[in-house]
């Protein structure tokens, strides 16, 4: 595990990777839904509010584009298979949320990795 050296609460916090799938064009099944670009930056922004000062990693990916990271890729091509939904929120390689992704469920899943909301 690669720490960060940083301490919230007196319990190290790891520094999570998050990643945040999409494309372009709205899921057929997200009409009335934010583009995952805009789920993507409205999360970085609610969890910079919530983990202030405790840091991660957020990371939008067009799953229009080939990936070099291999676990991405697999993710990618779930969603093009249809196996997941995007936008698709995954923490450290697991799905947190998909479709509308509900952003306590996003903020327990930091809470596992010691980060502590404000």
């Amino acid at each position: 595990m690669e720490y960060n050296g940083e301490k919230s609460g007196g319990v190290r916090v790891k520094k999570v990777e998050i990643s945040v799938y999409g494309a372009e064009v709205l899921c057929p099944s997200c009409v009335n839904l934010p583009s995952a670009k805009e789920t993507y930056e409205w999360l970085d922004a609610a969890l910079k509010r919530k983990f202030n000062n405790q840091p991660f990693h957020i990371t939008y990916i067009d799953i229009d584009k080939p990936q070099h990271d291999e676990e991405k890729q697999e993710f990618v091509q779930k969603i093009l298979d249809d196996e997941y939904f995007y936008p698709l929120v995954v923490i450290e390689g697991k799905v947190v949320g998909e479709g509308s992704p509900r952003l306590k469920t996003i903020y327990e899943e930091m809470a596992r990795y010691g980060y502590v909301g404000q």
